[in-house]
């Protein structure tokens, strides 16, 4: 049997999750080493949340193994569980109380005593930048507050890992930027952060590592750049045209082109020769595309590609 390397706090072999005759995880093996960003992406039901059910112990393992902080979760379940933080995607927040209690309150199920508990409150709340609405009810704060409320009582027991699902779903850009830039803090003190995400510009922004599941499996894993250059060239030009000019494009043009998706809307051209590309279509008299845009290929254009368009629900 394979050994886990030292430098992994979460190892996975052969991990299974199955739903009575439904396999929602289907046998994947993944290494999270410490103090990194690691995330899992996919779409609506790749089995991204039942894996990270799975490591916080919010749901058993059908088979395989899966260890922990040098744990494994079948057998040492509270153990893991004193060493993880989560932050869930749904508001879990107690409305009856404010900032202060909420954080007190939530260190009574890791048993930490009193003063303790107070002064971990106190460094949360200045760290996530509450000091002025430490009294304040939930009710008052925005939506930026309340997350990082929800990260700071998940720090409560000082975890090792903080397990983050949808970190900032409905959140403003300015409180997406602050969110991301605390996360970033604690990776740099040495938290291991999980993540999963439908953002993939937050994917790029925070995680060293990544991978995309789709149905249960693995798709693909590397840092966000060499997934997007193993899977996509390095630029993409978007073209809006009629249907006729699009398909005219993809005949004359084919030897400027890796690679190409052909959408309702536009058409979705990957090259590495976006000069002579553009140059050639200017060229044609006959093509007369109603815009050309040209940009960088994201982990987006990498996501769809190996997850589908398909609106999965």
């Amino acid at each position: 049997m394979e050994t886990p390397s030292q430098s992994a706090i979460i190892y996975a072999r052969n991990l299974h999750k199955r739903y009575g005759s439904f396999t929602a995880v289907n046998g994947i093996d993944f290494d999270i080493p410490a103090g990194v960003c690691f995330g899992f992406l996919g779409p609506n039901g790749a089995g991204k949340t039942s894996t990270m059910k799975m490591i916080y112990c919010a749901a058993p393992v059908t088979s395989g193994e899966l260890i922990v902080t040098g744990l494994n979760v079948m057998d040492s379940m509270k153990g893991v569980k004193s060493q993880i933080g989560v932050v869930s995607q749904e508001d879990s927040l107690d409305y009856d109380l404010d900032v202060w209690q909420n954080l007190l309150v939530f260190a009574r199920y890791f048993d930490i005593p009193r003063k303790i508990a107070e002064s971990r409150a106190d460094e949360l709340i200045s760290f996530l930048q509450l000091e002025e609405k430490r009294h304040v009810g939930i009710r008052e704060m925005s939506g930026g507050m309340k997350r990082r409320l929800q990260i700071g009582r998940a720090l409560m027991n000082k975890p090792r890992v903080l397990i983050l699902d949808e970190p900032t779903t409905g959140l403003d850009p300015q409180a997406r930027h602050h969110v991301w830039a605390k996360l970033n803090e604690l990776k740099s003190q040495g938290v291991t952060l999980i993540l999963t995400t439908h953002y993939m510009d937050e994917a790029e922004q925070l995680c060293d590592t990544l991978v995309i599941m789709d149905k249960g499996n693995i798709v693909s894993s590397g840092d966000p750049w060499e997934l997007i250059k193993k899977h996509i060239p390095h630029q993409v030009v978007e073209v809006r045209a009629a249907e006729s000019e699009k398909r005219e494009m993809l005949h004359e043009f084919k030897h400027l082109i890796a690679d190409s998706e052909n959408l309702s809307d536009r058409l979705l051209i990957y090259t590495d020769a976006v000069e002579p590309l553009i140059h050639a279509i200017q060229q044609q008299s006959l093509l007369v595309p109603k815009t050309i845009l040209t940009r960088r290929a994201t982990l987006e254009d990498v996501f769809l590609k190996l997850t589908g368009r398909e609106l999965i629900d």
